[in-house]
């Protein structure tokens, strides 16, 4: 009788584990679909921009998404990035991005950000698709070809170059503008 009960609680347990992390993944695989990502009334302004970029269009047919840009495919980065995109929805909910005026009155910020985590990483989610071994730089104009030929002996990654690439490249502020955030913070 206790041999059964036990092979009955190591069935349940084994048949709660496997859904849990089915539930898991499809979750996980649902919140990096770009209709999620896009859901957002603040991420209407970004969608339409990648629209018009060679990451949604362009003539081979391949789509980078949201999620292969902004989210790590290894388990332990993917789980960072997650817990991280709390901030999104936070000011979802608050409405700090809820005008596109607001939303560019926040761009530099936030394209900061992401570019520094770019930088920190190496662009990993770029290499995901791009990488210099697979580069044919015969194939690239002049410019390129000697940017890309020198750029890993220079500790380049692709951030440095590429802003702009996905998403409309913000100005950069004024120093003057910068110097009135500090003194408002203090």
């Amino acid at each position: 009788m206790v041999r059964k009960k036990s092979l009955l609680l190591l069935v349940l347990v084994f048949i709660a584990g496997a859904s849990f992390m089915l539930l898991f993944e499809g979750g996980l695989a649902y919140t990096n679909e770009m209709e999620f990502c896009t859901s957002c009334h603040s991420m209407k302004v970004n969608l339409e921009e990648y629209k018009e970029t060679l990451h949604y269009k362009n003539k081979s047919g391949v789509r980078a998404t949201c999620s292969d840009c902004h989210v790590p495919k290894a388990f332990g980065p993917k789980m960072v990035a997650k817990v991280m995109a709390y901030k999104d929805v936070l000011h979802e909910i608050l409405g700090t991005l809820d005008t596109p005026e607001k939303y560019e009155q926040h761009r530099w910020d936030m394209a900061s950000r992401v570019w520094e985590k770019m930088r920190k990483t190496d662009s990993r989610e770029c290499r995901s698709c791009h990488s210099w071994d697979s580069m044919d730089l015969s194939e690239q104009d002049r410019s390129a070809r000697k940017r890309h030929g020198r750029a890993p002996d220079e500790g380049k990654t692709c951030i440095d170059c590429h802003k702009g690439i996905a998403h409309e490249e913000p100005d950069e502020p004024d120093e003057e503008d910068e110097n009135d955030k500090d003194e408002s913070k203090g």
